[in-house]
Formats: structure tokens, C-alpha cells, sequence
């Protein structure tokens, strides 16, 4: 049985994005902290980005900051085993129907208290297109997410909308939206908001940004991104067999799903290759970065 009704699927609908609490238990997430914090202090270790860690630029072995762990659930079995919860496969199946469920990516984005790196906004549909736009990413709260600790930003509605151009001033993709270009009121951004050990779901076609963390606390999130079993990314399938294992629900298909939707290319590649903070170094007008009016948190 789904934890959600007729009324959040509505919402997730009509918004873009809904929190379920509740569907990570305590001693997964206990689990979950303890392997994070073991892989932050090995971290002391690395001098640059590799395989499994991207770094602040502020990292050194005394004072180690990590700002992603590359696809968790390669790195540890903890992180597998949640994404295959029956509880959260329940939720998925129900939010992108009935074709069934398959693991896009994965990463953790680690916010270290006093700082830990903004991500400017975005829509992760521009990232990997596909034939369809059934697809969203789970936020699973590590820690408690406050209007302090750089939470999730997100425009409702904003996924019914047009593919912004997330291209850089030097004519590539850079991931991320000229803030000052399109006319959205970022100031209308609904933060997710939730105790750790909720869930966020948003659609991989809504704005989302997040700031950084000016709180005294970590803010720690595990992402999941899904996609129905019969939406094909328009990049291409490299690896078929991986393509398949990747299959949660559902049965493999080779008659993907075609709907009328917007796209736009992240090609030429970006300059700057990596994850999404090195992408979106080639903005050269950020957001996150401006100061706050007076009286007011940024958004």
C-alpha cells in the first residue's frame, strides 16, 4: 500500500513536489549518519575529486568538507537497500504509473555546518531529457531540513512550464538558469521543510536551487533520481544490460513512451565537466550569492 493518497498525488500533480515523513526509519538512518561521517574522515585522505568524493573548495586533510558522495549505492549496501524499500517503491509506483521504477542515479549532498556549497536553480529535466517526463528525485532527509540549513527550494507549478535555457554565457550547457533571464519570483520558493527521516519527491521539470548552510548543523541529503520503466533519456542508452538492472518495478521494454513535451539538449557539454557545482561555475551571475534584503532569509 502507497503512503500517499488521492489528495498528495493531486498535489504532486498540480505543485511538482510533496514530503511524505516518516518513510526512512530511525535505525536505517542511524546506519545511513554513521557511514556518512565515516566517509567524511576518510576524506582526510583525498587531495581532489575522484570517483567516490566531490570536494569543497576549502577541503584539506586537518578541516575535510565533502560536498557529494558520487552514487551511494555503489559506495555502500545501506543506500541499496533503502532505495528498495517496499514503502518507497510503493510511493514511486504510484507517482510515475504503471510502466514501473528505475534507478536514474544516485548522490549524497553534504552540507557541513557554516557553509557547504549552494546549488543554483535549476531543472534537473535539462540535465537528461527523456522520451517522457515521468521522472523525479527523492530528497531522504539525513538530517532535519530548517529554513537555516540550506533546504530545498522549489517554484511550484513550475514543472507545467518551459525548459529553461541552462546554457552559459560561452554558448555551453552549464546546469544551471541566468537568475536576472526569465522572470520567475524566486522570492516565491517554498522551501521542503521536514524532519529527518521524511522524503521529498519533486519532478524532475520543477525550479529547484537550494543556499547554503548557515546553521550550526549538518544538513545532509540523500538523492535518489527514478524514472518510469518506460521513459528512454534521449542521450542514449550506452549500457543495456545496466540499463535493465537498473529496473526496480516493472518488466524491460523496447516500446518506450513518446509525449509532447519541452527539451532542450545540454550540448554542447559543459565546460567545466563534473558534478553539477562544477558545471555551474561558468554562471557567471549567481543567485545564492547575492545579499539578503533586510529583514529577510534568502531564498
Amino acid at each position: 500500500m502507497a503512503d500517499i493518497g488521492a489528495a498528495e498525488l493531486a498535489r504532486y500533480r498540480r505543485d511538482g513536489a510533496i514530503v511524505v515523513e516518516g518513510l526512512l526509519d530511525q535505525a536505517t538512518r542511524a546506519r545511513m549518519k554513521a557511514v556518512v561521517a565515516d566517509l567524511v574522515e576518510r576524506s582526510r585522505g583525498v587531495a581532489s575529486h575522484d570517483d567516490v568524493y566531490d570536494l569543497e573548495p576549502e577541503h584539506t586533510a586537518e578541516r575535510p568538507r565533502v560536498r557529494r558522495i558520487k552514487r551511494p549505492h555503489k559506495v555502500h549496501p545501506v543506500f541499496d537497500e533503502f532505495m528498495r524499500s517496499p514503502r518507497l517503491l510503493a510511493v514511486l509506483s504510484a507517482l510515475l504509473g504503471p510502466s514501473g521504477v528505475r534507478l536514474h542515479g544516485s548522490k549524497l549532498n553534504l552540507k557541513a555546518p557554516d557553509g557547504g556549497s549552494a546549488v543554483e536553480w535549476h531543472q534537473d529535466w535539462a540535465f537528461y531529457p527523456h522520451t517522457n517526463d515521468d521522472l523525479l528525485a527523492v530528497g531522504v532527509l539525513l538530517d532535519d531540513a530548517t529554513p537555516e540549513n540550506g533546504p530545498l527550494l522549489v517554484l511550484p507549478g513550475t514543472q507545467l512550464g518551459p525548459t529553461y535555457d541552462h546554457h552559459g554565457p560561452d554558448g555551453r550547457f552549464c546546469g544551471a538558469m541566468e537568475p536576472d533571464r526569465d522572470g520567475l519570483d524566486y522570492a516565491a520558493a517554498v522551501p521542503l521543510l521536514a524532519p529527518a527521516g521524511a522524503c521529498s519527491f519533486h519532478h524532475v521539470r520543477i525550479v529547484h536551487g537550494s543556499a547554503t548552510n548557515r546553521s550550526t548543523r549538518s544538513r545532509n541529503l540523500l538523492l535518489y533520481e527514478f524514472a518510469a520503466a518506460d521513459a528512454y533519456p534521449l542521450m542514449g542508452v550506452g549500457d543495456w544490460n545496466d540499463f535493465n538492472d537498473r529496473l526496480l518495478v516493472g518488466r524491460p521494454t523496447v516500446v518506450p513512451r513518446i509525449v509532447d513535451c519541452p527539451v532542450r539538449m545540454p550540448l554542447p557539454p559543459a565546460g567545466a565537466q563534473g558534478s553539477i557545482y562544477e558545471n555551474q561555475t561558468a554562471l557567471a551571475n549567481r543567485y545564492f550569492e547575492r545579499p539578503a534584503p533586510a529583514g529577510r532569509v534568502p531564498a
